[in-house]
């Protein structure tokens, strides 16, 4: 009895094992198909892949963009900075090629004005009766002809007789008694003065009463 007690047990221990290793065998199985039907992320097979070596590289690729914005903003203020400092250079090229111009046809009308005095001079010299001679006529037609000239290049008298003086316009180099003008009034000219524009060429030189 006892031997046959002992064969059921072991019978049932190997049959328990055998239950035990079939379930094992189920479980592993369903694993593997669970593992299967599980969605593929590529991004995560892509870093799983990469590893961190390649993450460095997404960032060292942002760098590099980043570099290069910088470049152009910095290209796009130098060439600010040079537009700026060309159209300064413009006006100020500009500006002295005024002055210059300015400059030359002051000396060059300076020069003029003796002669100028001279045909003054030399009309007022000419006798009464001769002002209608051939001579006289042509110095009058010449000096008309100079005088629209200078107009025409911003040349103007200064006015002088009966005007009140005027340091910035005048110099005075006689000072004589008149009741018949006011005080501090121009009652002679002795040599005319001349504007180029709006600057003062020669002063006129003038006498003023009282």
């Amino acid at each position: 009895m006892e031997e046959k007690r002992e064969l059921e047990t072991e019978e049932k221990i190997e049959q328990a094992e055998t239950e035990a290793a079939d379930q094992e065998e189920i479980r592993e199985e369903a694993e593997t198909e669970e593992a299967a039907e599980e969605p593929v992320n590529p991004e995560a097979e892509e870093e799983q892949a990469s590893g961190p070596g390649e993450k460095k590289g997404f960032f060292r690729k942002k760098e590099k963009k980043d570099k290069k914005d910088e470049q152009i903003a910095e290209l796009t203020d130098k060439v600010k900075r040079q537009l700026a400092e060309f159209e300064n250079f413009r006006n100020r090229t500009e500006k002295e090629k005024s002055q210059m111009y300015t400059i030359g046809a002051r000396d060059v009308v300076e020069k003029i004005l003796p002669v100028v005095d001279n045909f003054e001079r030399g009309l007022k010299s000419i006798p009464e009766e001769e002002k209608e001679s051939p001579v006289a006529s042509g110095m009058e037609m010449i000096y008309k002809q100079l005088m629209t000239v200078l107009t025409d290049l911003g040349v103007t008298p200064i006015e002088a007789v009966g005007q009140e003086f005027d340091p910035n316009l005048h110099n005075a180099v006689m000072h004589v008694e008149n009741e018949d003008l006011g005080e501090n009034i121009i009652a002679e000219e002795f040599q005319k003065g001349y504007k180029y524009k709006d600057a003062v060429l020669r002063h006129s030189m003038v006498s003023v009463a009282n």
